[in-house]
């Protein structure tokens, strides 16, 4: 199995870490390590996770952020990795791709 995490997913992270790392050095690493760790677990549970907005919904561990994923045969292609306190709304739209 191979996870692929999109530019936008990675874009993602990187804001992740950004916003973490502001509120105490050294927890935007934390935020990354647990995230990837996360996403390494797909290779195992990948597809058991509820769908939303067409999009397997797997939630972190320790952040409250939301990990969205499809599935194309062995492949787990990540689109977004989103804060869970943010409007639904805005997630919605983002995982639609609705740039309006």
């Amino acid at each position: 199995m191979t996870i692929r995490i999109l530019g936008p997913a990675k874009r993602d992270l990187i804001n992740g870490f950004h916003f973490y790392e502001k509120q105490l050095p050294g927890l935007g690493s934390y935020f990354l390590d647990l995230i990837y760790s996360d996403i390494d677990s797909l290779v195992i549970y990948s597809g058991i996770h509820p769908i939303k907005f067409d999009y397997y919904c797997m939630l972190s561990k320790r952040f409250p952020f939301a990990i969205y994923y499809k599935l194309e045969e062995d492949d787990v292609f990540i689109d977004a990795i989103l804060d869970c306190r943010q409007n639904p709304d805005h997630t919605e739209k983002r995982l639609r791709g609705d740039t309006t």
